[in-house]
């Protein structure tokens, strides 16, 4: 079975490989130095230092498999190879929310670098896969949790 291809811009790819290098050195080493110190309590049976170090170590080793895998399936975004006549992933796209008649610009994103807090919405999401492959003049229907809602494409832009 093969791996889910990730998308990420060239931003994102770098934004994971440091934080990769981060983890595998720096962090690491910060935590094998709570493992020595919580060693030193003395008994592990009843050291909570020393159970909350291994913990935090686990999870940083997950976190390291996961970004380490992430990237060894990335496929980089280039942004020479975008075109602006339909919405895809890479681009930005200014819309119309037709109902409450108000305008909003939304950066189309592969899932792991989506944050809605900042407009980068996933191309797997409601509302960007109701984009994907529309054009400027187009409106489509969103199918979000609380009803669907139309959206008018006013702009495509990288």
């Amino acid at each position: 079975m093969s791996e889910k291809v990730i998308f990420l811009t060239y931003e994102g790819l770098k934004e994971r490989e440091k934080e990769l290098e981060y983890l595998k050195t720096e962090k690491r080493k910060e935590i094998s130095e709570k493992i020595k110190v919580a060693l030193g309590f003395g008994d592990l049976s009843e050291n909570a230092e020393y159970d909350e170090a291994k913990n935090e170590q686990a999870e940083v080793e997950a976190k390291i498999v996961k970004l380490e895998k992430m990237l060894k399936n990335a496929k980089i975004i280039d942004e020479e190879e975008i075109s602006t006549e339909t919405v895809s992933i890479g681009i930005k796209v200014k819309v119309l929310d037709v109902d409450m008649d108000e305008e909003e610009v939304y950066s189309i994103v592969g899932s792991e670098e989506a944050d809605p807090m900042q407009n980068k919405i996933s191309d797997e999401s409601p509302i960007g896969k109701a984009l994907i492959g529309a054009k400027v003049g187009e409106k489509v229907m969103v199918a979000a949790p609380n009803g669907e809602y139309e959206l008018e494409i006013l702009e495509i832009s990288k």
